[in-house]
């Protein structure tokens, strides 16, 4: 029995230390890998960070790229742009050029011309079956060009159409507005109808609103046409007239012919038109009447097909009959029905 224990005590001494030495191993083994466990992750941050880096630096590197095509494509698309701007401009040439050649076609060959740097007049015969007369063609680059002229300048007083055209110096004059006579304080005075503006101010007392078929036409400060019925003094001020005159009716709005009055339809008569096309070039036409040997005038709807053919987008009629009168170059063209001029209230002029 005491053999058996020495047997087994004995080995066990003999093997202490090592299983000791095991221990210690086993135990540095887990403080190794505990060790170990932070510095993998540093190696993970590092690479991890690596990465990022790496992603930053391909960021910078697309963005820059980005930013460089965008700026190409800036270019590119400014480009584009300008030449899209340009054929623009060509085809507005074209097309401004086409229309004028369309309309000098359907007017025919001018007699005269003038141009500045504010106004290009062209002047035609109106030689019709029944009448005649005669048409301006204006251009205008400066609106201060137009002006209407009261008789002497005076409100109340009236003025032959070479007689304004002389003391303005004025290159084309026609017949204005409609007028009538009033006494006041035991004196005639010839006061234009309606509403009449000279430099942007009425120079009528108080705003005229449109009675029946009485309408008002001029320019505006931008050398637009404006004309229309006008019922309050704000809707007239409103489109910043700069010159203008009324009378009756309307022949033709927003290029459609407009209904004629009865009384008007089948009247031959000299008649005084202001029209505009769709260029923006304005149209003035005296019509002779009251002639048989020379023309015998012509009615308001005749007049309107006429309009209608040369093109004509908006076309008021003035004053008319003894008051018809054209005037270009210091010469009187046409041939006045009264077989002189009529002194008139008010005249439109085209200056220099």
């Amino acid at each position: 029995m005491r053999q058996v224990f020495y047997l087994l005590i004995i080995p066990l001494f003999l093997l202490a230390p090592f299983m000791g030495l095991g221990a210690s191993l086993v135990g540095f083994d887990e403080k190794a890998q505990a060790l170990a466990l932070p510095v993998q992750d540093i190696n993970n941050e590092v690479n991890s960070l690596g990465e990022s880096v790496f992603a930053l630096r391909e960021s910078a590197r697309v963005m820059t790229d980005t930013i460089v095509e965008q700026e190409k494509e800036y270019q590119e698309q400014q480009r584009i742009l300008q030449e899209l701007a340009s054929r623009s401009h060509e085809y507005k040439q074209d097309s401004d050029q086409i229309y004028e050649e369309r309309i000098l076609a359907m007017l025919g060959p001018p007699i005269d011309s003038y141009r500045s740097n504010r106004v290009e007049i062209k002047v035609f015969k109106l030689d019709e079956l029944g009448y005649r007369g005669y048409i301006a063609k204006v251009k205008l680059f400066d609106p201060g060009a137009v002006k209407v002229v009261l008789g002497k300048d005076t409100l109340g007083q009236t003025e032959t159409t070479s007689s304004a055209v002389a003391r303005t110096g004025a290159i084309l004059g026609i017949n204005g507005g409609g007028f009538y006579s009033s006494v006041q304080g035991g004196r005639t005075r010839i006061m234009p109808i309606g509403n009449t503006v000279i430099d942007g101010k009425l120079v009528n007392r108080d705003f005229s609103p449109s009675n029946g078929d009485v309408f008002f036409a001029g320019i505006d400060r931008k050398g637009k046409m404006i004309g229309g019925r006008f019922y309050d003094k704000a809707s007239l001020m409103g489109l910043n007239p700069w010159q203008g005159v009324s009378f009756l009716p309307i022949l033709i709005e927003n290029g459609q012919p407009q209904p004629v009055p009865k009384e008007w339809k089948t009247t031959k008569q000299p008649r005084t038109i202001i029209g505009e096309y769709a260029n923006g070039d304005f149209i003035m036409i005296v019509v002779d009447g009251r002639q048989s040997d020379w023309s015998s005038g012509v009615t308001l709807e005749r007049l309107q097909i006429k309009l209608a053919e040369l093109g004509v987008k908006e076309g008021y009629n003035l004053d008319g009959g003894g008051s018809s009168t054209f005037v270009f170059n210091g010469k009187v063209l046409n041939r006045p029905s009264d077989g002189r001029e009529r002194p008139v209230a008010t005249n439109i002029v085209i200056l220099p």
